[in-house]
């Protein structure tokens, strides 16, 4: 048999399915190195001594070039299936619940997706094509047959999936028609599966089914409500409302809890934007409370069932311990300390370096630091006041390092004009600074008339900087306050921090001065004070300002430490409202009978999904010293997670906290069509996008397509790990050959 021969493809006599792909180049270079291999393995076997191993040796080496030369030419091992049933015509359409969407337009009005769908199918308008073809109807994407939301919110749309099944499972497909709204929302991307199309030679009609804009809808597309709050305080609830509608509407959102008590908010929403607000709900006694965050139905909106969101959320009673550090006890110092004195929920320790006077005295007062991480750990939040490094030492800064970073404790930054806070920038606290000062004006700077706060978009939205009963009277409580006449002399504020308030009206080349910054720092946080005057706040309101401010301060730092805390063992986790498909962080602090952090031991978390299935793990030692611990697992479904975490011998009982996981199915009503994918698809596979008025065109296109060609399977030998490895084997035969037969 003659060899099928050219330099870009060839195959041997008897051999047709072993095909090489060398190219000119390589051919002709492969073709030399043989030759020339041959010419060096006949001259070494004729000079040496031990003919019988000598000739075997070089016709190995002789072997292991003509293999390689051949791997270069990319050999592959084709085989031909050929056609064992009639030319397949395939029409999958679209079961998922995206398809029960209202925005099919049929003259002035709209029906489902699904409906056009349905009509086609029940027309059977490829009846034409079963003469010469085998037709088959298939639906894909269907919704699970269950009432479960765990399992329904996972449901989507997989069309690279029903492409490739239906390209693996028919030999000799002549075409396939596509009816969907092209809304794939899990799997690889379809134009991957319409790519193998091409190379068989099969089109792909795709017939889009929806609307490519988003029908007039205002929907709830977010509520980020914390897990717990403090009795008798304010809880933010965070929410953001979406609107379609293509003009701006103003609704009236409620927040409504099962006895009936609710609290509303005026919210506007622009045309066709995303609009993020908050609202507040006090919470009145202790134990969980189900609330339901709803806003009315609005003209014009067709897709209603997005306009309610429902949650949980627990009240506590609290007990924060906090620890106040100072030199001089300036107004700021003593306005705090018996604010925090006077509060039920807190227990304040406080350290007074004065000095001229030495360590202060009274109540609530200690002599000495706490110098150890089983004491400085007992602490939630700790006020640095005018501070430096002569009044505390290098270790004792880096305990307070260590108990914001592993065991989410709270640093307060209060500079004084005493500068001492500057010496700080190159200690473990220089780290945690979330701003820069100018080392050249270490006493601040002085003015005399009085400067107020201005709030940034930012502490417009926070809830630490919320004075008054509501959000709408915030901004006027802000401008009433009395000014200071002092403040630290800010450069900057450094990465990663949010400026909450800045200076009035000083600037910098920076922009304005930044003067309340707060900063996340490991597992805690940490906030600036650039000015000492919020005691001025008291003027003609005693308290009602000053303690509110810092209340809310101490609370927001000390939130993460209290989420799950027990004698032992103190639990939290990283999102608080995850949404299927997140990744959440465990973070936990252990500490033995004495209560030093747990140095050698484990903490064990039983996780119980909403399904009641009961996974057990141990959480990942980071820091032996502070007893922190680690780990992580993903949502995949929603509803309630529960967490219990023990650790390693304890007597006491798990310390429990539960996530509420909230999302939307993974299938939404509302959402616009994807023609634009149905396109890519088409174009890849070389057909195209028919509109539902010409499917006799697409049967008479169909009708005259070629029969399918026959498929091609091929087995790349060149990229094969065994070929490499019988090259390898050649090549060490060799070499233990040559050193046997005494050459080199």
């Amino acid at each position: 048999m003659p060899l099928a021969f050219s330099t870009e493809t060839f195959t041997f006599p008897f051999v047709e399915n072993l095909v090489f792909s060398p190219g000119s180049v390589l051919f002709y270079l492969g073709l030399l190195v043989i030759t020339a291999m041959g010419v060096i393995c006949v001259m070494g076997w004729k000079r040496s001594r031990r003919k019988g191993l000598s000739a075997f040796l070089e016709s190995l080496r002789f072997l292991a070039t003509v293999a390689a030369v051949l791997l270069l030419w990319k050999p592959e091992w084709r085989t031909i299936l050929k056609p064992d049933s009639e030319p397949t015509v395939a029409i999958l359409w679209d079961a998922s619940r995206s398809m029960e969407t209202e925005d099919a337009r049929t003259g002035a009005t709209a029906i489902a997706r699904q409906a056009v769908v349905e009509q086609l199918r029940e027309s059977e308008f490829w009846k034409p094509l079963e003469a010469e073809n085998r037709v088959i109807v298939e639906g894909f994407a269907s919704p699970p047959d269950s009432e479960d939301p765990s399992v329904t919110s996972l449901a989507g749309t997989d069309l690279h999936e029903a492409l490739e099944t239906t390209l693996d499972d028919q030999n000799n497909l002549r075409a396939t028609i596509l009816l969907t709204d092209g809304d794939w929302n899990i799997g690889k991307r379809p134009v991957t599966a319409a790519q193998r199309y091409r190379q068989r030679g099969v089109p792909i009609f795709a017939i889009p089914v929806g609307s490519a804009t988003r029908l007039p809808d205002l929907a709830i597309q977010e509520v980020k409500a914390p897990t717990y709050g403090i009795v008798g305080e304010n809880v933010q609830i965070p929410f953001t409302l979406r609107s379609s509608l293509q003009r701006d509407v103003r609704v009236t959102v409620r927040l409504r809890n099962k006895s009936g008590k609710e609290r509303s908010k005026e919210v506007r929403i622009p045309a066709g934007q995303t609009v993020t607000e908050a609202i507040l709900w006090r919470i009145e006694e202790e134990g969980t409370d189900e609330l339901s965050l709803m806003i009315p139905d609005t003209a014009g909106e067709l897709v209603k069932t997005n306009n309610k969101r429902e949650f949980t959320l627990a009240g506590r009673r609290e007990s924060i311990r906090v620890l106040v550090i100072d030199t001089l006890p300036r107004w700021e110092y003593r306005f705090i300390r018996n604010a925090l004195s006077r509060d039920p929920g807190v227990k304040v320790d406080c350290l007074l370096y004065h000095p001229d006077l030495g360590m202060g005295a009274g109540p609530d007062y200690i002599q000495e630091f706490p110098n150890s991480p089983e004491k400085l750990s007992k602490y939630d939040v700790i006020f640095l006041g005018d501070i430096g490094t002569d009044q505390l030492k290098k270790d004792e800064l880096e305990l307070i390092k260590g108990v914001v970073e592993n065991q989410a404790t709270g640093l307060i930054f209060m500079p004084g004009p005493q500068g001492n806070q500057h010496s700080l920038s190159k200690t473990p606290l220089g780290d945690l600074m979330p701003v820069i000062m100018d080392p050249r004006k270490k006493e601040g700077i002085r003015d005399f008339s009085p400067s107020q706060l201005q709030l940034t978009t930012e502490g417009r939205n926070s809830l630490l900087t919320l004075l008054a009963d509501t959000e709408g009277d915030n901004p006027t409580v802000w401008r009433s306050l009395p000014g200071f006449y002092w403040h630290a002399p800010v450069l900057r504020a450094v990465g990663g921090t949010e400026v909450l308030a800045t200076h009035e009206s000083r600037r910098n080349d920076f922009g304005l001065l930044p003067l309340l910054v707060t900063k996340i720092a490991g597992e805690g946080k940490v906030l600036f004070m650039g000015t000492d005057a919020a005691w001025r706040w008291r003027k003609g309101v005693e308290d009602l300002y000053h303690y509110r401010f810092w209340g809310q301060v101490a609370r927001w730092m000390s939130y993460q430490r209290n989420m799950a805390a027990g004698e032992r063992v103190r639990i939290f986790a990283t999102p608080e409202r995850p949404k299927p498909g997140d990744i959440v962080t465990l973070s936990a602090n252990a500490y033995d009978e004495s209560g030093v952090p747990l140095k050698d031991g484990n903490v064990r978390v039983d996780l119980t999904s909403p399904d009641g299935k009961v996974q057990t793990f141990n959480l990942s030692q980071t820091s032996g010293t502070w007893g922190a611990f680690t780990g992580s697992f993903k949502v995949k479904q929603p509803g309630t997670w529960s967490i219990k975490a023990t650790s390693s011998g304890s007597p006491e009982k798990p310390v429990e906290t539960k996530l509420l996981a909230q999302g939307d199915s993974i299938e939404q009503l509302g959402q616009p069509a994807r023609p634009e994918v149905l396109e890519e698809i088409s174009r890849t596979a070389q057909g195209r996008i028919i509109e539902p008025d010409m499917i006799e065109a697409l049967i008479n296109e169909i009708k005259t397509l070629a029969d399918p060609k026959p498929i091609e399977r091929r087995f790349q030998l060149w990229n094969h790990w065994l070929v490499g490895l019988v090259l390898t084997v050649l090549l060490a035969i060799f070499w233990i050959g040559r050193k046997l037969n005494g050459t080199i």
